[in-house]
């Protein structure tokens, strides 16, 4: 189940063209990152007070949280696929997409009332 923050200072022209780049942006994220595009939340804002490198010219500033596969090899491959992502649809250019990759480890994911731990030793003794 992995997380992402997403805060841009890039105007949507619409709340639809925005609900789109979304969904877009959900279907690149599960297939870069390698997971189900149905088990992602995905926290995307525009915010015009975001500021990058001392100014406000377009900026992304991205968090992902995802189980088992974050590592530095697999950081290095994201950060490429998702700053080539924005440079296209947002018009940001790499030097202003800032993103920071995390594996907070199960047992620190909640979610069904508890947490990623408990639901998988649960799955294991059924199945």
């Amino acid at each position: 189940m992995p997380l992402i923050w997403l805060s841009t200072n890039v105007k949507p022209e619409s709340d639809d063209a925005f609900r789109i780049f979304v969904c877009e942006f959900r279907r690149f994220a599960a297939q870069t990152i390698g997971k189900d595009e149905n088990a992602f939340i995905i926290d995307c804002r525009y915010n015009p007070f975001l500021t990058c490198r001392g100014g406000f010219e377009p900026s992304v500033l991205v968090q992902i949280m995802s189980l088992y596969n974050t590592n530095p090899e697999n950081s290095i491959i994201w950060t490429k696929a998702f700053s080539d992502f924005f440079e296209e649809k947002l018009g940001v250019p790499a030097e202003r997409a800032v993103m920071a990759f995390l594996d907070a480890g199960p047992d620190f994911i909640g979610m069904r009332g508890t947490t990623a731990s408990v639901l998988r030793a649960n799955a294991a003794k059924q199945g």
